[in-house]
Formats: structure tokens, C-alpha cells, sequence
């Protein structure tokens, strides 16, 4: 049961970072924060848009949750909520880093 819920968390955390570089390398590349925006320019751009989207979603959600409690007043609840969803978001995403490490691992070795 500790071990299910130390993977629980550690698949959490992996999502939330991936989730965090990915947004910091968008922001870097493109002066703007990363949003909920897919651009409809071409095909290419509105895909690589909805991937970051699918992959940053849990980073996006919990720093527009910090804002709005910040600056426009939010019930505690919403955060909560807003941290709920972005937990489980991370979860799954979490889990396709790893599971795409551990395939990347035994290519290698």
C-alpha cells in the first residue's frame, strides 16, 4: 500500500515537472506564457499547439488557479479544485514520461 502510493506520488511529481519544463522552454522560445490557445495557422503549428497543450495542460491550470486566488480573489475551493485536476492531469502524464523512459532504457541498454 506505501509503495503504491510512493509511485502514486512520484508519477505526480514526474508529470508536473515535465509538464513545468515544457512550459518554460515555450515561454523561453516565444516571449509569451504558455495558454489553453490552439493557433490555426497551418496544419503543423495547430498540432505542435494542441501537444503542448496536452502535455504543459497541468502547469497551465495550476498557474492561472495561483493567479486568479491572487489577483481576482478566487475561493480556497477553486484552487483546490483547480489542484485536484491538475494532480490528476499529472498523473497521466506522468506515467507516459516514465513508461517513455523505461522504454528509451531498454532500447539503450
Amino acid at each position: 500500500m506505501f509503495l503504491n502510493a510512493m509511485i502514486l506520488i512520484y508519477a505526480v511529481a514526474t508529470g508536473f515537472v515535465a509538464a513545468g519544463l515544457l512550459a518554460s522552454l515555450y515561454q523561453l522560445m516565444t516571449d509569451r506564457p504558455p495558454a489553453f490557445a490552439v493557433s490555426t495557422e497551418n496544419l503543423v503549428t495547430g498540432v505542435g499547439a494542441i501537444m503542448m497543450c496536452a502535455f504543459a495542460g497541468p502547469f497551465i491550470i495550476m498557474r492561472n488557479a495561483i493567479r486568479g486566488r491572487l489577483i481576482e480573489h478566487r475561493p480556497l475551493g477553486w484552487l483546490a479544485a483547480s489542484a485536484f485536476i491538475a494532480a490528476g492531469w499529472s498523473l497521466c502524464s506522468g506515467i507516459l514520461v516514465i513508461e517513455f523512459a523505461l522504454a528509451l532504457r531498454d532500447t539503450i541498454a
